[in-house]
């Protein structure tokens, strides 16, 4: 295999997976470890990714973000699964915010629409989806962000504001022990911040990707809300349960 065939191949590997080892890089690549070893060195030299112990990882850039469209692919069973236990927490007459997110519209097959429950999103996707449901549902107004699908601005915020919350169920980019709950997007934060503030309970709902990563913008602190996520390392569930609640789905 050609040097640019295999740092295709190692890139493409980093990113479905966020993390590859050279062990899973040894036979596809017909390469030897110090080859793979070079390559990833290489890589890193030019900012592609970033090198850990047997093997690399996915650079995390602060402020990227990837498409909804590109978002719903990654880990989609470990999404329904935390989806399908926070609709669970949802019970007659509730008045809910649902977030913008790849986890939080996966909820929505999961809403049993005899509650007589009110939703309250800022995601063009989420209304449509919760409207085919004959859920009764507001969107918030404002500017739409491309990427995300999400309603922006001062019109969303101002609208927001009139609004209280027995539950929100949240998406974020980054949950990190010290930097708590993060997302890219500074008026995304600003969204995210006030629908927390208004609700009763908050849930963040949240792959294990998203666990020990931080992006640009901090939005709350870890004890602002419970998390659910699909899996989470000892070390790290140990530690988060001195901040705040949190429930694995998969364990």
């Amino acid at each position: 295999m050609l040097t640019e065939e295999r740092y295709q191949h190692i890139l493409t590997r980093v990113e479905e997976n966020d993390i590859v080892t050279i062990n899973e890089l040894l036979g596809p690549l017909e390469a030897s470890e110090s080859t793979i070893r070079r390559d990833l060195q290489n890589l890193e030299n030019q900012g592609l990714l970033t090198r850990i112990h047997g093997g690399a990882k996915k650079l995390h850039r602060l402020s990227f973000e990837a498409s909804m469209n590109e978002k719903q692919q990654r880990f989609h069973t470990e999404k329904v699964a935390i989806a399908k236990k926070a609709a669970k927490l949802i019970v007659k007459e509730d008045v809910i915010y649902l977030d913008a997110g790849t986890t939080t519209i996966e909820m929505i097959p999961f809403i049993p629409n005899d509650l007589s429950v009110k939703v309250v999103t800022n995601s063009v996707k989420h209304a449509s989806l919760l409207v085919d449901r004959e859920i009764d549902t507001i969107i918030l107004g404002g500017s739409i962000k491309i990427a995300t699908n999400a309603t922006l601005g001062h019109t969303a915020v101002q609208q927001l504001q009139q609004f209280r919350f027995s539950k929100a169920f949240m998406g974020m980019n980054g949950i990190h022990l010290e930097t708590g709950f993060t997302t890219p997007d500074p008026e995304e934060a600003v969204i995210k911040k006030l629908a927390m503030s208004q609700s009763q309970t908050v849930f963040v709902l949240s792959d294990h990707s998203k666990l020990q990563q931080t992006t640009f913008t901090q939005v709350a602190p870890l004890e602002a809300a419970e998390i659910i996520v699909d899996s989470c390392p000892k070390e790290i569930y140990r530690k988060l349960q001195f901040q705040t609640k949190i429930t694995e789905v998969l364990s």
